[in-house]
């Protein structure tokens, strides 16, 4: 944006574009003008009379909520404190939109050479397909197309592949037994592929360079909160570590078998860096630990290779021209490894299962693995090394074995010993996917409770199942119609069978607790307290039932995945909220993987085959987004120019034709209604004449309408609120409707009255017009009778119960009124009780601890 377009603020020195400026130096001004009367006002009443001549300023005041950022010593940036709202805007936010490249599309010829290309790409054509699609382009084309068969079409993807940087091939030798072995590694230059990124002009201004320390004032004091790697410990030591005019590098890197890729998705986002093989299995040497070390020297060995690029700059930094034309050094480090505890085991070089101690974090021995609450000496690679050396210097194999054993080690040269300040036991993460959902959850608890059930009879497994079916549907939920004989291979299906489990276990509970804990998307230091108390009380729960069925199983508690739980709210304080280092992200890649395999392949030396496939996809999406902001840009000048508006393109569709699913913005803050039926009168919805249940509506109306007028109902609900988690503004899709998918779905929701929060079920949700007024209005069947003495069971579970009134008790209500979504099922043991599903995400998780405080 051209300079002279824009003019800075005097009050808050921010620069806005000369169109609305006015209006924000007003408000601006209004705004200090407060302030500075707060100040006076606080000043007056904490000091009585006004400070001496010379005297130090009063302390300054903040507002609730107001954001704090203490940035690094080394940013040489000060620390700053910003409105809430304002939040995000200030220094690193990203930049002015850049100049789009005109031809973004070559080495393609023409655009309509790439976007055929990439049609067939991402389609899958065979080269017969290819040919044809082509012969038929060029016997009916408007635009210039070039490409002339399927050589042509490869051979420019070929050319257009150095966009990005592409794999190269090495053959790598490891000896085994006096033989050498040969394999072969596909990988990226890590600092190639990095350097492409920061010179991007739309993905650079994303990168993030100083350590931060965030925190949120709550009216007494400011509490630190953190969610990025970068607002976590381990970022902001680092770079404490490097040169105070340098920048950390970080790498997020994730392994699984024989694919290694980094971690995110998008345009900058993860990608495969490296396809190391799977060394084949030896019968001779099946099972002995000369060939194990073998398989763990070979993984590190072609780890090293993705390394080396990194190692010397690891030392000595290096410099880079980045998208902004800034010339910043970098020191790179391998921030977070993620990875199932088999990889993590191999990344650690330690016996994993078998060893005496198992963790490749600390060393806690193999038989205190259940464990969560005492605290072992932690793994130092430092200490690792001088193990290591000590016992090549030994004379005989079992003095070597000996010292290698008492700390579980291999014999095998670690990869990261090449990069300076990397810890391979630092960062090595918890991985709520494997450790927790498919884990801890799936492999132990939910067994452990199958094996009770099958001992109670056939028909507490059906009262399980028949629980389950009637639970009602949610978003991004799974629902189930049969569990308990059930088994799943996907984590997320376990996840989501342990958020609706309405326990009559304290152990599950406890568990479901601590997970929720585990999965929040922003932690605070209550949130992280909260939830080493929450692992401290599943321990001890957990600690009483083996205690208790001792005698009745020959289970083992002691598995690597329990004992894992107990670093995970120290890697949060380290490396950030545990998304950061969940393999869920980055395994949903292999699919794209398998699929190429088996639709792009031959079969046969079909590793190159798949990551030219992958590259090729790399390119594509590169060139692609190249052209959507090459568009939008286009889009915006052509709007600029536009003296008048062409009427003939502002004619609006048919309002009869609306999209059953889209929605009207009632009110765009708070909510937006959907999936709009025809206009009807009070007369016909009573009769249920157009399917919905009888419903009674009350004498005493706050809209006093006579059953002749005419109303509009609507049977999709999107309610917006901020979330306790984040505090952004999140989104609860509700329905009311007799037929959603083949069943009847009406949702319950939380409304906010003079009295306080109620919940309650939609029945009805409509605007009616009174003069020229239309009002949004939902009739709620309430759920707030009396519940009674609680039983005690509902302080043990940390259930809400409540009761629902007669349905000739529904009450009329402005839609303004509903502030949330929520679960609600019935309490089979107790008639017309009803219990709160407070684990359905982690805001409401958080917004029932805190109803629960109350």
């Amino acid at each position: 944006m051209p300079a002279d377009s824009q003019r800075c603020c005097d009050y808050c020195g921010r620069s806005f574009h000369c169109q609305g400026f006015r209006t924000h130096e007003k408000a601006c001004q209004r705004r200090s003008e407060q302030r500075g009367e707060d100040l006076e006002l606080a000043r007056v009443i904490h000091q009585g009379d006004p400070p001496p001549s010379g005297s130090t300023s009063p302390a300054p005041q903040h507002n609730i909520d107001n954001i704090k950022v203490e940035y690094h010593p080394s940013s040489g940036i000060p620390t700053k404190v910003y409105c809430f709202e304002d939040y995000g805007r200030g220094p690193g936010a990203p930049p002015a939109v850049p100049e789009a490249d005109p031809i973004p599309w070559q080495p393609f010829r023409t655009r309509m050479d790439f976007e055929v290309a990439e049609l067939a790409h991402d389609a899958g054509l065979s080269h017969e397909q290819l040919d044809r699609l082509i012969r038929l382009i060029h016997r009916s084309r408007i635009e210039l197309f070039t490409l002339k068969n399927r050589k042509d079409v490869r051979d420019t993807w070929d050319a257009a592949s150095f966009k990005m940087t592409p794999f190269t091939k090495e053959e790598v030798i490891v000896p085994f037994r006096g033989v050498d072995q040969t394999f072969p590694l596909f990988h990226r230059s890590l600092w190639d592929w990095v350097t492409d990124l920061l010179q991007d002009p739309q993905v650079g201004p994303n990168f993030v360079f100083n350590a931060q320390r965030l925190s949120k004032f709550n009216g007494e004091n400011f509490v630190r909160f953190i969610h990025e790697p970068w607002t976590a410990n381990a970022f902001w030591e680092y770079q404490s570590k490097i040169p105070s005019d340098a920048k950390p590098l970080a790498f997020i890197l994730y392994a699984n078998k024989a694919k290694l890729s980094s971690f995110g998705q998008g345009l900058g986002g993860g990608r495969v860096v490296g396809w190391l093989p799977i060394v084949k299995e030896d019968k001779q040497h099946l099972g002995k630990p000369a060939f194990v070390n073998f398989k763990n020297a070979v993984w590190h060995t072609l780890f090293l290779k993705i390394l080396d690029c990194l190692a010397p700059l690891s030392r000595l930094g290096s410099a880079i021209k980045c998208w902004d034309n800034v010339i910043r050094v970098f020191y790179p480090i391998v921030l977070i490894l993620s990875a199932d505890y088999e990889e993590q085991a191999v990344m650690a070089l330690i016996r994993g299962l078998m060893g005496k101690f198992p963790c490749p974090v600390c060393l806690v021995p193999r038989d205190e693995l259940s464990n969560t609450l005492k605290v072992f000496p932690l793994c130092t690679c430092t200490e690792t090394k001088a193990l290591l050396a000590q016992a090549r210097e030994c004379t005989t194999l079992d003095a070597r074995e000996q010292i290698l054993s008492s700390q579980s080690l291999r014999d095998v040269n670690s990869s990261f010993g090449v990069l300076e300040h990397t810890n391979v036991h630092r960062a090595l993460s918890h991985d709520k996917l494997h450790f927790n959902n498919e884990g801890l959850f799936s492999d132990h608890k939910w067994p452990e409770l199958q094996k009770w059930v099958e001992r109670l009879g056939r028909q507490a497994a059906v009262q399980i199942d028949s629980f389950f079916q009637s639970i009602p549907r949610w978003r991004n939920l799974n629902h189930f119609d049969q569990v308990i004989s059930v088994s799943f291979s996907d984590g997320t299906k376990y996840e989501d069978i342990s958020k609706r489990h309405i326990s009559c276990s304290c152990c599950i509970r406890s568990y479901v607790e601590f997970n929720m804990y585990a999965s929040l998307e922003v932690h605070t230091e209550d949130t992280i307290n909260n939830g080493r108390e929450a692992l401290s009380k599943l321990t001890g729960l957990m600690d009483k039932y083996i205690e208790d069925t001792a005698e009745m199983s020959e289970k083992s508690w002691n598995f690597p995945k329990k004992h894992l739980s107990a670093h995970l709210f120290d890697d949060i304080e380290a490396k950030g909220v545990s998304r950061n280092y969940s393999t869920k992200p980055n395994e949903k890649m292999h699919g794209p993987l398998k699929d190429a395999y088996q639709d792009r392949t031959n079969f046969k030396n079909f590793a190159e085959q798949i990551l030219r496939y992958n590259h090729d996809s790399l390119i594509a999406e590169y060139i692609c987004n190249k052209l959507d902001h090459l568009d939008s840009q286009n889009l915006s000048i052509s709007d600029d120019l536009e003296d008048q508006p062409d009427t003939a393109l502002q004619e609006t569709d048919n309002p009869d034709d609306t999209n059953i699913d889209s929605t009207e913005p009632t009110d765009a803050q708070h909510f937006s209604l959907g999936s709009k039926q025809a206009a009807m009168s009070f007369t016909l919805i009573e009769a249920g004449s157009l399917g919905n249940p009888a419903i009674p509506f009350p004498g005493r109306r706050r809209i006093q309408l006579v059953a002749s007028d005419m109303i509009v109902e609507y049977q999709f609900l999107k309610v917006n609120f901020e979330s306790l988690v984040d505090w952004r503004v999140s989104t609860d899709y509700l329905r009311c409707t007799p037929m959603f998918h083949g069943s009847p779905r009406y949702d319950c929701v939380i409304l906010q009255t003079d009295t306080g929060i109620i919940f309650g079920k939609l029945m009805l949700i409509f605007t009616c017009t009174v003069g020229d007024v239309q009002y949004p209005a939902t009739l709620v069947l309430p759920y707030d009778r009396p519940v009674g003495i609680r039983p005690r069971k509902d302080k043990d579970f940390q259930f809400w119960r409540v009761k629902r009134k007669p349905r000739a008790s529904a009450e009329f209500f402005s839609v303004h009124s509903i502030v949330w979504g929520c679960m609600i099922v019935e309490d089979v043991s107790r008639p017309d009780k009803f219990l709160i599903v407070d684990t359905i995400d982690t805001d409401m998780f958080l917004r029932m601890q805190d109803i629960h405080s109350q």
